[in-house]
């Protein structure tokens, strides 16, 4: 009779690990077919009217956070907001990259002089938390614009994504960076495989 409560334990760690829904890419706008033929893409992220968890507004998230973390220890809070503006930069938008090259045989690149630019816009992101039997993914949404270099305002073509998630296997990302840096790679997997499928 021990093992009931142990099995059922486990199986509420294990629900509360799974993805709450599987990411979702839709073709909202255009054609990818001017992709064809081309082996590389220029990419940019933009951060722009950022909702992050229950806020509607992402200053007012980084504000409360720096706020609880210095209330715990001096500087804490201060770190951890440089940290998650230099995260960007240092883990989403590479690890997005990576596992983009892989799937779409195209590469993503920072480069003006290519025909086309890619334009993530993170739209939403959902940190998750991870406090050993508790969790939460991470999750993040957002919208895809694939524009001529020489005309970023007028896109040939849109793709929304919703629902990326971020979790680490095994279920060791205690680390909100982590977290959200999977969630940007599980969309540059699916954006990959997607642009590969339909560039034809």
């Amino acid at each position: 009779m021990k093992l009931i409560p142990t099995l059922a334990a486990t199986l509420l760690v294990a629900a509360l690990a799974a993805p709450a829904s599987a990411q979702k890419l839709k073709l909202t706008a255009g054609s990818l077919s001017a992709l064809k033929g081309q082996t590389e893409i220029n990419t940019e992220f933009t951060y722009d009217d950022l909702k992050v968890g229950k806020f509607d507004n992402e200053d007012d998230y980084i504000r409360k956070k720096t706020e609880e973390y210095n209330a715990k220890e001096a500087g804490r809070g201060d770190t951890w907001a440089k940290a998650w503006k230099d995260d960007r930069e240092a883990r989403y938008e590479p690890k997005f990259a990576e596992l983009f090259n892989e799937y779409s045989g195209l590469k993503a690149v920072h480069n003006k002089s290519a025909k086309y630019t890619l334009i993530f816009k993170t739209k939403f992101i959902e940190p998750g938390f991870n406090v050993g039997v508790w969790r939460k993914n991470a999750s993040m949404d957002g919208e895809v614009w694939i524009v001529e270099t020489a005309n970023p305002d007028q896109p040939i073509a849109k793709i929304s994504v919703d629902k990326a998630q971020g979790r680490v296997f095994g279920g060791y990302d205690f680390d909100t960076g982590v977290r959200i840096s999977e969630a940007y790679a599980d969309a540059g997997k699916a954006l990959g495989k997607y642009v590969k499928s339909n560039m034809d």
